[in-house]
């Protein structure tokens, strides 16, 4: 199995949507703010390279929405979906997987695009299959007015009529992961552990984004479920601390992945690069 590290740029959130309760004057200090009180956050991707398969674990935010819709966001960086999966040797019409742990924009917004018309919203990966849930893909299709926002049709309809999407009932369609369900955050989160022989890597999606966000009220505001979310990270930190995962974070600007370490007031990361694992 070979692990792949997938940078699809940058773009900014409001710092206090981001850590919910947690005062600025601590929070701050961790992700400091620019002039709007917007934070830097990574939107990083994985690809998993084994056997047949080739698996892309999300897909960032995409290219396709409107500039009034980029405008709020601040995207930068040199990265892109399309042009860090060739750095790994490959091409989107080689993904033979797109494991989509949910589907809020920046997760989902890189899985569809523009044909070369420039009229018709298409898969970006032609050849791929496209995992999601029943339970999340009907709150998306349905979405509660506090997620309405954060669930663009565009991203997901065109994946439907393709015929490429198909959902997770129970079980993993792959032989080498499992996947943990998770609420508090939206409806049916999916965070996909990998097998890597003597040990496991966590994805861990928007239960834990960053290496910001181990304590447990360092909740985003975002989530539907605060409260619920807090369970779910107790329980998921003691379950990869005892296990010994590598855990890799999906929106830190610094830190990809590392393993925790027990601290007297909680855990810390040791950080570690993908390629190391």
């Amino acid at each position: 199995m070979k692990l792949y590290t997938i940078d699809t740029g940058y773009f900014k959130l409001d710092g206090g949507a981001m850590f919910g309760v947690v005062p600025k004057s601590i929070w701050n200090k961790l992700n400091p703010a620019d002039e709007n009180n917007l934070c830097t956050w990574a939107m990083r991707c994985l690809l998993i390279e084994h056997e047949n398969k080739l698996v892309l674990i999300d897909t960032g935010i995409g290219n396709k929405q409107p500039s009034d819709f980029f405008k709020h966001f601040y995207l930068h960086g040199d990265a892109t979906l399309e042009s860090s999966i060739q750095k790994a040797g490959f091409s989107t019409d080689d993904i033979t997987d797109v494991f989509l742990t949910h589907l809020h924009f920046d997760h989902v917004g890189g899985a569809t695009k523009y044909d070369t018309t420039g009229k018709n919203i298409i898969p970006t990966c032609k050849n791929a299959t496209y995992w999601t849930n029943q339970n999340h893909w009907q709150s998306a299709i349905q979405p509660n007015p506090r997620e309405k926002a954060s669930f663009l049709k565009e991203n997901l309809i065109p994946l439907q009529e393709s015929g490429q999407l198909q959902f997770i009932d129970s079980g993993s369609p792959f032989s080498f992961m499992e996947i943990l369900f998770v609420d508090g955050h939206t409806e049916k989160q999916m965070l996909p552990i990998i097998d890597l022989n003597n040990k496991k890597l966590l994805y861990l999606a928007d239960l834990i984004p960053s290496t910001y966000h181990l304590k447990l009220p360092y909740v985003m505001s975002y989530d539907i479920r605060p409260l619920m979310s807090m369970q779910e990270k107790e329980r998921i930190l003691n379950l990869a601390f005892d296990k010994d995962m590598y855990l890799m974070f999906e929106h830190d600007p610094n830190i990809e992945c590392g393993i925790l370490v027990k601290k007297e007031n909680g855990f810390a990361v040791q950080s570690l690069n993908l390629i190391e694992l």
